[in-house]
Protein backbone atom coordinates (compact mmCIF):
# COMPACT_ATOMS: atom_id res chain seq x y z
CA UNK A 1 0.00 0.00 0.00
CA UNK A 2 1.40 3.34 -1.13
CA UNK A 3 0.10 6.85 0.77
CA UNK A 4 0.67 9.92 1.13
CA UNK A 5 0.89 12.64 4.24
CA UNK A 6 -0.49 16.04 3.59
CA UNK A 7 0.14 18.17 6.93
CA UNK A 8 -1.92 15.77 9.29
CA UNK A 9 -3.66 13.77 7.47
CA UNK A 10 -2.32 10.26 6.30
CA UNK A 11 -3.94 8.87 3.73
CA UNK A 12 -3.04 5.31 4.87
CA UNK A 13 -5.81 6.18 7.98
CA UNK A 14 -8.43 5.87 5.40
CA UNK A 15 -7.56 3.50 3.72
CA UNK A 16 -6.56 5.53 0.66
CA UNK A 17 -4.10 4.00 -1.67
CA UNK A 18 -2.32 6.45 -4.30
CA UNK A 19 -0.29 5.80 -7.21
CA UNK A 20 3.02 7.89 -7.57
CA UNK A 21 2.81 8.21 -11.10
CA UNK A 22 3.38 12.42 -10.98
CA UNK A 23 5.46 12.17 -7.67
CA UNK A 24 8.68 13.68 -9.71
CA UNK A 25 6.63 16.34 -12.37
CA UNK A 26 9.03 18.81 -12.61
CA UNK A 27 7.86 22.79 -13.14
CA UNK A 28 8.39 25.28 -15.59
CA UNK A 29 10.26 27.70 -15.49
CA UNK A 30 9.27 31.50 -15.79
CA UNK A 31 9.99 32.51 -18.94
CA UNK A 32 8.82 36.07 -20.43
CA UNK A 33 8.61 35.20 -24.56
CA UNK A 34 8.59 38.85 -26.31
CA UNK A 35 8.07 39.17 -29.99
CA UNK A 36 9.55 41.66 -31.66
CA UNK A 37 7.93 43.46 -34.94
CA UNK A 38 10.40 43.15 -37.71
CA UNK A 39 12.98 40.17 -36.50
CA UNK A 40 13.01 36.31 -36.46
CA UNK A 41 11.78 34.50 -33.17
CA UNK A 42 11.45 36.04 -30.10
CA UNK A 43 13.34 37.41 -27.36
CA UNK A 44 13.35 35.75 -23.63
CA UNK A 45 13.72 37.13 -20.32
CA UNK A 46 14.75 34.40 -17.86
CA UNK A 47 13.14 35.71 -14.65
CA UNK A 48 15.52 33.16 -12.53
CA UNK A 49 12.50 31.31 -10.98
CA UNK A 50 10.21 28.27 -12.02
CA UNK A 51 6.69 28.11 -11.59
CA UNK A 52 4.01 26.16 -8.77
CA UNK A 53 3.83 22.86 -10.41
CA UNK A 54 0.70 20.55 -9.71
CA UNK A 55 1.00 17.15 -8.60
CA UNK A 56 -1.61 14.52 -8.88
CA UNK A 57 -2.28 11.09 -7.44
CA UNK A 58 -4.54 8.96 -8.45
CA UNK A 59 -5.84 7.26 -5.37
CA UNK A 60 -8.53 4.43 -4.70
CA UNK A 61 -10.63 2.67 -1.73
CA UNK A 62 -11.39 -0.76 -2.00
CA UNK A 63 -13.67 -1.04 1.08
CA UNK A 64 -15.81 0.50 2.96
CA UNK A 65 -15.90 3.41 0.30
CA UNK A 66 -18.36 5.55 1.58
CA UNK A 67 -17.61 6.24 5.36
CA UNK A 68 -13.31 6.53 4.06
CA UNK A 69 -14.16 9.10 1.04
CA UNK A 70 -15.86 10.93 3.43
CA UNK A 71 -13.73 11.51 6.65
CA UNK A 72 -10.55 11.38 3.98
CA UNK A 73 -12.26 14.21 2.50
CA UNK A 74 -12.92 16.59 5.18
CA UNK A 75 -9.50 15.56 6.84
CA UNK A 76 -7.55 16.58 3.36
CA UNK A 77 -10.48 20.32 2.88
CA UNK A 78 -9.22 20.94 7.02
CA UNK A 79 -5.57 22.22 5.75
CA UNK A 80 -5.09 25.79 4.51
CA UNK A 81 -2.54 26.98 3.30
CA UNK A 82 0.54 25.52 2.51
CA UNK A 83 1.44 22.12 4.18
CA UNK A 84 4.31 19.53 3.77
CA UNK A 85 3.55 16.80 1.37
CA UNK A 86 5.01 13.94 0.92
CA UNK A 87 4.71 9.89 -0.28
CA UNK A 88 5.52 6.81 -0.45
CA UNK A 89 7.11 6.73 -3.79
CA UNK A 90 10.46 9.68 -2.91
CA UNK A 91 10.56 9.13 0.78
CA UNK A 92 14.22 11.73 0.21
CA UNK A 93 11.66 15.14 -0.47
CA UNK A 94 9.43 16.95 0.44
CA UNK A 95 7.18 19.07 -1.06
CA UNK A 96 5.17 22.46 0.04
CA UNK A 97 1.51 22.32 -0.98
CA UNK A 98 -1.80 23.77 -1.31
CA UNK A 99 -5.52 21.75 -1.70
CA UNK A 100 -7.75 23.43 -3.30
CA UNK A 101 -9.57 21.41 -5.92
CA UNK A 102 -12.72 19.49 -6.20
CA UNK A 103 -12.93 15.60 -6.18
CA UNK A 104 -14.97 13.53 -7.99
CA UNK A 105 -15.67 9.87 -7.26
CA UNK A 106 -16.11 7.21 -9.70
CA UNK A 107 -18.03 4.25 -8.00
CA UNK A 108 -18.92 0.43 -8.13
CA UNK A 109 -22.99 0.36 -8.25
CA UNK A 110 -22.74 -0.67 -5.05
CA UNK A 111 -21.10 2.29 -3.65
CA UNK A 112 -17.68 -0.79 -2.13
CA UNK A 113 -15.26 0.75 -3.78
CA UNK A 114 -13.74 3.39 -6.12
CA UNK A 115 -11.53 5.96 -7.23
CA UNK A 116 -11.00 9.54 -7.89
CA UNK A 117 -7.92 11.87 -8.25
CA UNK A 118 -6.21 14.01 -5.88
CA UNK A 119 -4.27 17.37 -6.75
CA UNK A 120 -2.13 19.26 -5.07
CA UNK A 121 -0.49 22.89 -6.42
CA UNK A 122 3.18 22.55 -5.39
CA UNK A 123 5.60 25.39 -4.58
CA UNK A 124 7.68 24.10 -7.58
CA UNK A 125 11.10 23.03 -5.09
CA UNK A 126 11.60 19.51 -3.96
CA UNK A 127 12.74 19.68 -0.35
CA UNK A 128 15.38 17.39 0.69
CA UNK A 129 14.55 15.98 4.35
CA UNK A 130 17.83 15.86 5.33
CA UNK A 131 18.42 19.40 4.38
CA UNK A 132 16.21 19.91 7.84
CA UNK A 133 19.33 18.88 9.48
CA UNK A 134 20.96 21.50 11.55
CA UNK A 135 24.88 21.69 10.51
CA UNK A 136 26.60 23.34 14.03
CA UNK A 137 29.91 25.81 13.46
CA UNK A 138 32.09 27.11 16.55
CA UNK A 139 34.98 27.70 14.35
CA UNK A 140 35.31 28.42 10.66
CA UNK A 141 34.49 25.52 7.88
CA UNK A 142 32.45 24.79 4.93
CA UNK A 143 29.23 22.94 4.18
CA UNK A 144 28.61 21.02 0.39
CA UNK A 145 25.46 21.36 -0.98
CA UNK A 146 24.20 18.13 -2.56
CA UNK A 147 22.48 20.08 -5.67
CA UNK A 148 22.55 22.11 -8.26
CA UNK A 149 20.71 24.47 -7.00
CA UNK A 150 20.97 27.60 -4.13
CA UNK A 151 19.83 26.94 -1.01
CA UNK A 152 18.35 29.91 1.22
CA UNK A 153 19.19 28.82 4.90
CA UNK A 154 18.17 29.50 8.09
CA UNK A 155 21.40 30.57 10.26
CA UNK A 156 21.17 31.07 13.88
CA UNK A 157 23.88 32.98 15.06
CA UNK A 158 24.74 32.67 19.22
CA UNK A 159 26.15 36.61 20.56
CA UNK A 160 27.02 39.44 18.69
CA UNK A 161 29.78 39.66 15.88
CA UNK A 162 29.96 38.73 12.31
CA UNK A 163 28.76 35.70 9.95
CA UNK A 164 30.26 35.02 6.96
CA UNK A 165 28.98 32.92 4.32
CA UNK A 166 30.33 32.79 0.86
CA UNK A 167 31.85 35.76 1.37
CA UNK A 168 27.97 37.78 2.45
CA UNK A 169 28.54 39.06 5.56
CA UNK A 170 26.07 39.63 8.12
CA UNK A 171 27.06 41.90 11.56
CA UNK A 172 25.06 41.02 14.40
CA UNK A 173 25.05 44.18 16.32
CA UNK A 174 22.53 43.27 19.71
CA UNK A 175 21.41 40.03 20.86
CA UNK A 176 19.31 38.27 23.21
CA UNK A 177 20.87 35.25 23.51
CA UNK A 178 21.05 34.36 19.66
CA UNK A 179 19.18 35.55 16.29
CA UNK A 180 17.81 33.64 13.19
CA UNK A 181 18.94 34.93 10.09
CA UNK A 182 15.73 33.87 7.61
CA UNK A 183 16.92 33.89 3.64
CA UNK A 184 14.06 32.40 2.77
CA UNK A 185 11.72 35.24 4.40
CA UNK A 186 14.40 37.75 4.26
CA UNK A 187 14.14 38.24 7.95
CA UNK A 188 16.34 38.56 11.45
CA UNK A 189 14.09 37.23 14.34
CA UNK A 190 13.98 35.66 17.73
CA UNK A 191 10.95 34.08 17.82
CA UNK A 192 8.05 36.24 17.35
CA UNK A 193 10.35 39.23 17.84
CA UNK A 194 12.01 41.16 14.81
CA UNK A 195 15.59 41.50 14.88
CA UNK A 196 16.17 43.57 11.53
CA UNK A 197 17.50 46.75 13.26
CA UNK A 198 19.69 44.43 15.23
CA UNK A 199 21.74 43.52 11.66
CA UNK A 200 23.75 44.56 8.75
CA UNK A 201 23.69 43.33 5.55
CA UNK A 202 27.03 44.16 4.53
CA UNK A 203 26.16 43.36 1.01
CA UNK A 204 22.50 43.91 0.76
CA UNK A 205 21.38 40.83 0.84
CA UNK A 206 20.86 37.68 2.97
CA UNK A 207 23.60 34.77 2.37
CA UNK A 208 22.70 31.22 0.22
CA UNK A 209 24.37 28.20 -0.31
CA UNK A 210 25.27 27.86 -3.67
CA UNK A 211 26.74 24.69 -5.41
CA UNK A 212 29.76 22.96 -4.24
CA UNK A 213 31.58 23.60 -1.11
CA UNK A 214 29.92 27.48 0.34
CA UNK A 215 32.70 28.54 3.09
CA UNK A 216 31.28 29.33 7.11
CA UNK A 217 33.32 31.92 9.07
CA UNK A 218 32.72 33.73 12.19
CA UNK A 219 34.04 36.23 14.39
CA UNK A 220 32.54 37.20 17.97
CA UNK A 221 29.72 34.93 17.36
CA UNK A 222 29.96 31.86 19.84
CA UNK A 223 28.10 29.61 17.41
CA UNK A 224 26.25 29.00 14.14
CA UNK A 225 23.42 26.42 13.71
CA UNK A 226 22.49 26.19 9.91
CA UNK A 227 19.73 24.36 8.58
CA UNK A 228 20.60 24.47 5.02
CA UNK A 229 16.98 23.70 3.15
CA UNK A 230 18.24 22.03 0.32
CA UNK A 231 16.10 21.54 -2.77
CA UNK A 232 16.01 19.90 -6.11
CA UNK A 233 12.91 20.12 -9.02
Amino acid sequence: MNYLMFGEVNSADYDVNISGEGTYNTPARDIEVIPIPGKNGTLSIDNKRFNNVDITYPAFIVSNFESNYSAFKGALMSQTGYQRLVDTYDEDHYRLARYRSEITPSMDQYNRHGQFSVIFDCDPRRFLKNGDRVVEFTSAGSLKNPTMFDALPLVRAYGTGTVTINGITVTITTADGYTDLDSEAQEAYKGSTSCNSNITLTSGEFPYLGKGVNSISMTGVTKVEITPRWWTI
